[in-house]
């Protein structure tokens, strides 16, 4: 890696080798909130996918050879001057396109059709009918006559380009699909990517399939076998070392980093002290003893605890505890300091998020603690092209066990930034167990996978209470439970009264210290998933 923090191409290489010849399909971004969300439904149907910008220009996108575009939807309008746009020349590349919402309006206003105010807009749960008298539909013709959808347009597409036929309507939308099969483009004015519209996947995975003819080849069996040649590739005879966390994203590029290189990887363990209950262990003998891997486990709490002693300010705390991993992890690699290759467990959205699907820096909030740029080390990143989705079945397939595959996404800092105000280890041991009961009564009531996040946060503040026929003067407990596609935005999770009164109930009872239980129900926007 060079000085300014950037790595050498081997990162993107490994994972153009990994790709191979797989048809891809590029997502043309607009800005939307669901680009993310088309792209792994792309995936769930098999078919590799790519988020790209809409500023790419057509002689950029023939050169990545896709197998089929799709547009987005976007936030704005495509009357106003500063709208989005794409380089109309994609048009004529003869590649399959589906345009979504705001996509299909800019493939109507581009190609000579009008899009106009839709009066009051459509939004949320709307019902669209399949047109009688016109040639029947190809992108719609397995689903539903008459089917419910998810918009959400003000404007709409009020006569189709030449060429084009519109296929189905709403009270709002008068082209809510349209087709042109001889150009091999394809619109809809509502949302197939997300969960509220019943038959969206179906559509998706009848664009890819049947009409852009993609065959269902990307899976994470295919992956895995194409990744482990493309690690031995890019390490060669060298020696790996990877920073493990506990966390799913970690412990999948090292396990499939084992499966491609064996002894040559060496995992680095920092346990700060500040994981959730039970977790270090389990991690040491996932990977030490299930695993065989070469594990360095380094017991840090009492240098964190005291590190953080008097430390109350949110950020003050992240600086400290990821400042303090640095230089653990750097004493612990004494014993591997002929490695020139470091594990990270990058994610496809990391890449994203970066700006540009070659950057792979490593970013301060990874799964490591936050490395620093100069170390000197080439990259070997291989879930970098994944989701999260499709990173817990890769462990899946590896053998990793369900309670690393499945683990809930954890901040880097750890209970660290769960605990408002200083950190000692009474609050932390406090709030293990707390934490420990969410997690299993969630476990218990079979709602574990279906909730993104959920945890347990402990305040700076004593809160009067009645115990025993006495009063107290203890801590109340957080509980935090969101839903979520990927984390850009989330939703308080719905958990059934009876669930949170037994969590309420036993965290009273059996967490010495706590008098009260409180459940969050606030949404991101406008609030976090985290606390700090």
């Amino acid at each position: 890696m060079s000085d300014s923090g950037r790595p050498d191409a081997g990162s993107r290489a490994e994972a153009e080798a990994v790709v191979g010849d797989q048809p891809t399909v590029l997502v043309v971004d607009f800005g939307a909130q669901y680009a993310q969300l088309i792209a792994r439904r792309v995936r769930e149907a098999n078919v590799y996918s790519e988020i790209v910008p809409h500023s790419i220009t057509a002689a950029e996108l023939a050169q990545r050879d896709p197998a089929a575009i799709i547009f987005s939807g976007g936030p704005k309008s495509v009357r106003v001057p500063d709208a989005p746009s794409i380089d109309p020349g994609v048009y004529d590349l003869g590649v399959p396109i589906l345009g979504i919402c705001y996509g299909q309006q800019l493939i109507a206003q581009q190609l000579g059709g009008e899009v106009g105010g839709g009066g009051a807009g459509e939004y949320g749960r709307t019902v669209v009918h399949r047109s009688s008298d016109v040639v029947s539909s190809i992108l719609t013709a397995d689903l539903p006559a008459d089917q419910t959808v998810w918009m959400s347009h003000f404007d709409a597409v009020q006569r189709p380009p030449e060429g084009f036929v519109a296929t189905a309507a709403s009270e709002g939308a008068p082209c809510a699909v349209i087709e042109s099969p001889e150009r091999k483009i394809w619109g809809v004015q509502y949302h197939p990517e997300v969960a509220h519209t019943p038959h969206g996947q179906e559509l998706i995975t009848r664009f890819l399939h049947d009409l852009a003819g993609l065959p269902a080849t990307w899976t994470m069996e295919n992956f895995i076998d194409a990744s482990v040649e493309a690690i031995r590739a890019q390490v060669g005879d060298g020696r790996a070392i990877c920073g493990l966390s506990g966390g799913v994203d970690s412990a999948v590029a090292a396990a499939l980093v084992h499966k491609a290189i064996g002894p040559q990887l060496t995992c680095v363990f920092v346990d700060t002290g500040l994981m959730r209950k039970n977790e270090g262990d389990q991690v040491v003998e996932t990977f030490r003893r299930h695993q065989g891997m070469e594990l360095i486990h380094v017991r840090a709490a009492d240098r964190f605890f005291e590190r953080l002693a008097g430390v109350t300010e949110p950020e003050d705390k992240r600086k400290a505890i990821g400042e303090l991993f640095i230089r653990v992890f750097e004493d612990a690699r004494g014993g591997v300091e002929d490695a020139r290759f470091l594990v990270q467990g990058t994610l496809y959205p990391d890449v994203i998020e970066s700006g540009t699907a070659h950057a792979a820096t490593i970013k301060s909030h990874h799964n490591v603690g936050g490395l620093p740029e100069d170390l000197d080390f080439e990259l070997v990143e291989p879930l970098r092209l994944l989701f999260k989705d499709e990173v817990r079945a890769v462990g899946h397939e590896l053998g990793l066990p369900d309670e690393i595959v499945w683990r809930q996404p954890f901040p880097g800092p750890g209970l660290g930034v769960r605990i408002i105000g200083e950190v000692t280890p009474e609050m932390v041991a406090l709030l293990q167990e707390a934490d420990a009961i969410v997690r299993e009564e969630l476990r218990i009531a079979g709602l574990e996978r279906e909730i993104w996040q959920a945890f347990a946060v402990l305040p700076d503040i004593r809160t009067v209470g009645v115990m025993g026929d006495e009063r107290t003067y203890g801590h109340p407990v957080i509980i935090r439970a969101v839903t979520s596609e990927d984390a850009m935005t989330a939703d308080w999770a719905r958990i059934p009264y009876d669930v949170l009164e037994s969590m309420a109930s036993r965290i009273i009872n059996e967490v010495p210290g706590v008098n009260r239980v409180a459940y969050d129900i606030t949404s991101k926007p406008p609030g976090t998933i985290e606390w700090e």
